[in-house]
């Protein structure tokens, strides 16, 4: 079976966040693809089905388990669809938190994903309660993970994060963002940075994460007074998204390459076999 890996929220290779895609006939076990994905050891396996209606269902797998949505592997999908094959744009990808769209602009991709308004909370869990230095400007989540705004893009940087803590929280992850300080940081680029941790679901530190962009863009754009705005996620690999706010939606340009094209091998067993769960219609 073919698998790529490939380097998403960027154009230059081992840097964005690596995801790996697998385009199957028919579904494979869910044991079998959460295998694949502790295998990898990446923080998501991509698996895409085609429609007969020609859109696609999408499942994403972290080490842990089978997450609800995945901004970067849904790109890297695309990318390996548009550069393997005749696929038309856009194409639609059926997932459980609804229809993500992904374009080819002049320069990479544009993935449109749902807007997830900001929820704002009081007080942080107990779990996370005591791992920032200072008390967060705003705290707020969605519903899958938790975000922090320490006020400054340098004290996003500079956050230690206390892994052991976080990881108490099981699946649900956690969010650091801050605004840069254009007049301090010349030829700064972005309009505010983030860095993700997750590792109750086996990802300590994710590279590059366009899923949580669908809560950090609308919270931003309230802060900031701008629809559009420039991301940057502050990870050791790095990585750059073009963001813009529409009435329901988000919207995501970005770039991506493939570094890797392999033959996998599965159990002999598992073959004709599929899981009974697919991703919903």
């Amino acid at each position: 079976m073919r698998m790529y890996q490939v380097d998403a929220f960027t154009d230059r290779l081992f840097t964005g966040n690596p995801a790996a895609v697998l385009v199957l006939d028919d579904w494979l076990p869910d044991e079998l693809m959460l295998a694949i994905a502790q295998e990898n050891n990446l923080a998501e396996t991509a698996f895409a089905k085609s429609r007969p209606d020609g859109a696609w269902d999408l499942r994403w797998f972290a080490p842990a388990h089978e997450v609800d949505f995945c901004g970067h592997a849904t790109l890297a999908t695309a990318h390996i669809l548009f550069t393997t094959s005749t696929a038309s744009a856009p194409l639609v990808f059926h997932t459980r938190v609804g229809e993500l769209r992904v374009a080819r602009q002049a320069h990479g991709y544009q993935l449109d994903i749902p807007r997830l308004a900001p929820e704002v909370i009081d007080t942080l869990p107990p779990e996370i309660a005591g791992v920032f230095a200072e008390p967060p400007v705003c705290t707020f989540r969605n519903f899958e993970n938790l975000f922090a705004d320490l006020g400054s893009a340098d004290a996003v940087r500079s956050f230690v994060p206390d892994l052991v803590a976080i990881a108490r929280l099981g699946p649900v992850g956690l969010v650091v963002t801050g605004q840069e300080d254009q007049g301090a940081c010349a030829g700064a680029k972005a309009h505010f940075v983030s860095r993700y941790f997750a590792p109750g679901a086996g990802i300590p530190e994710d590279p590059v994460t366009g899923s949580i962009h669908a809560t950090l863009v609308p919270y931003w754009a309230a802060r900031l007074g701008h629809n559009k705005l420039v991301a940057y996620q502050a990870s050791a690999r790095g990585g750059w998204l073009d963001c813009e706010l529409t009435d329901d939606r988000v919207i995501l340009g970005g770039n991506a390459v493939t570094f890797m094209e392999a033959t996998i091998s599965l159990p002999s067993t598992t073959v004709g076999t599929h899981s009974a769960k697919a991703a919903d219609a």
